[in-house]
């Protein structure tokens, strides 16, 4: 029999308290710097993340040249959540979002991207996780500098009329008067579901929405 036996140790390293954990979620909208592009079909993305900043009292966007893009913060439910403006040119939207991704650590499974799609017609809203760009150079960017398994809300800006204009003079043309009429809905219908999005799990309704009824 020993004659002295181990004391059960008092120290553990399990904590006394849990301390609930920030998710850092990264929103990025898609459009072309400059005052020539406002209000193009092209710049959607910045118009859309604008007026959901405005609805959630974002504070202030703030330049940042080493991230190339504008940023605001706020904390909306249990999550952080990033927007970004790149402020260099559509072609080369990726290397913003690569920028941002390193600087706050933050992968794909928690990057959202709002852009215009020309093969979507206007008054549809569409998201997906992953997929091929489908011709949009933005979207081909942050594909080839960060992968392609971000979450995408995809704005209808469809269908190209007239048929026989090229694609880039139709999407860095402004809305036609009609389609004017209802961007009230277009950004009401995205900021539900930024806003879905940003207090939830980061996750995005799988569901095509039609904001024209």
């Amino acid at each position: 029999m020993a004659l002295f036996q181990k004391k059960p140790s008092l120290e553990t390293s399990a904590p006394f308290y849990t301390v609930g954990l920030e998710t850092t979620l990264l929103i990025v909208g898609l459009g072309n710097p400059g005052k020539e592009y406002e209000d193009t079909r092209h710049n959607i993305g910045f118009e859309i993340l604008d007026n959901f900043a405005k609805k959630q009292d974002f504070p202030e966007w703030i330049n940042k040249k080493d991230l190339k893009s504008t940023i605001t913060s706020h904390k909306l439910g249990s999550n952080k959540i990033i927007l970004a403006k790149p402020t260099i040119y559509m072609n080369n939207s990726g290397e913003a979002v690569q920028a941002i991704q390193h600087f706050y650590r933050i992968d794909n499974s928690k990057t959202l991207v709002v852009h215009d799609e020309i093969d979507i017609d206007f008054g549809f809203i569409r998201t997906r996780v992953g997929g091929a760009s489908a011709g949009h150079n933005g979207i081909k960017s942050v594909i080839q500098h960060c992968g392609d398994d971000f979450s995408r809300v995809r704005i209808g800006i469809g269908p190209k009329k007239p048929v026989q204009i090229k694609s880039e003079d139709y999407v860095l043309a402004s809305f036609s008067k009609q389609q004017q009429e209802n961007i009230k809905l277009l950004l009401q219908e995205s900021n539900s579901i930024l806003s879905e999005y940003s207090f939830g799990t980061g996750e995005l309704p799988a569901e095509t929405r039609n904001f024209i009824v």
